[in-house]
């Protein structure tokens, strides 16, 4: 069954359980995702990318279970399971059918769309009680969190490579990107890296790097009265394996990004206040310089495949990518 003829087939209402009046689809890099009033469900491309190799029906299925199990952790009431797409006698298909299995597919519980914070921050609607409640989440999580162990010199390292890994892309002459502005970013970073990188090295030395979301942008969490946080990065742990507090400097990025930056601070606050982490300011700084690169790195990146109308919009995430780790630059 070719991966068309899935998408095809679930379109149709029909072939979903209980009363479904009309399916909205939504094609991402990974998945074709649909979403009926209650529920959506999650349809995995057989694809080869980054890393991730989705080419066989036993990688999907894994891929699907691995997803539902990482996001139970800070999600156990919204990820329903991994579900079967089976055939049928008659050349038909049909969800969880007895006939052999053709593809697996990721359930989840629908979310309401305004309650998401990228939306609530749009439209002025986040309290500090959310905050407040979100963030004692995170922190428990990451509290509870099992640390990964590395080498000191190994984690710092790590950023060693990927700062100039992200220069190397950033400055590609296709891009047009500022190149004065990513020159003095990295030579920052740089900087940072053989002036404070001790910092990097005591937080491996000290366990704080554990097995976190991976992906914490603002659009991943819902205010709901329990919040729920979703769409853990579930097919690479080596890009989960993070500080709470790079995790967290991410979040308050984005938070930034869309006009918020007391939020993403209230967030970092919180989480101090219940962990007892004093991860020092320039630390969290050279986190949010960091991310901020890698950020318009793979913003750029979507002009190898976006449709000619949407490449001054990436280029443009880009530079507010960049322009926002400047900001951030000469704090440490």
């Amino acid at each position: 069954m070719r991966i068309d003829e899935k998408v095809a087939l679930l379109h149709k209402p029909g072939v979903y359980p209980g009363e479904v009046r009309q399916v909205e689809v939504i094609e991402t890099h990974f998945s074709w995702v649909f979403l009926t009033e209650r529920n959506v469900y999650k349809l995995k491309k057989p694809v080869r990318y980054h890393g991730l190799d989705l080419t066989t029906l036993a990688a999907r299925r894994h891929n699907c279970e691995q997803e539902v199990r990482l996001n139970r952790r800070l999600a156990p009431d919204v990820y329903l399971g991994a579900l079967a797409l089976t055939s049928t006698d008659h050349s038909g298909f049909e969800l969880d059918g007895r006939g052999p299995v053709v593809d697996w597919l990721v359930v989840m519980r629908r979310l309401p769309a305004e309650r998401m914070l990228d939306a609530a921050i749009r439209a002025g609607t986040v309290s500090a009680d959310e905050v407040r409640k979100f963030s004692l989440l995170l922190a428990d999580f990451y509290r509870r969190a099992a640390p990964v162990t590395l080498d000191p010199e190994a984690y710092r390292q790590r950023f060693a490579t990927a700062v100039q890994a992200n220069h190397v892309e950033l400055t590609a002459p296709a891009y047009a990107l500022p190149g004065a502005q990513i020159a003095g970013l990295t030579r920052s970073q740089k900087h940072f890296l053989r002036a404070q990188g001790h910092l990097l090295a005591r937080r491996a030395r000290d366990g704080r790097v554990v097995d976190a979301h991976g992906d914490l942008r603002p659009e991943h969490i819902c205010l709901t009265p329990d919040p729920v946080i979703i769409d853990c990065l579930e097919f690479d742990p080596e890009l989960r394996r993070l500080d709470p507090t790079d995790e967290l400097a991410y979040l308050a990025l984005e938070c930034e990004r869309l006009g918020a930056p007391a939020l993403g601070a209230d967030v970092l606050r919180h989480y101090r206040e219940a962990t007892g982490d004093d991860c020092p300011d320039a630390l969290i700084h050279f986190y949010t310089v960091f991310r901020a690169c890698l950020r318009a790195k793979i913003a750029i990146w979507h002009l190898a495949d976006c449709a000619p109308a949407e490449r001054d919009h990436w280029s443009e995430r880009a530079r507010s990518y960049l322009d926002l780790a400047a900001s951030h630059a000469d704090r440490w």
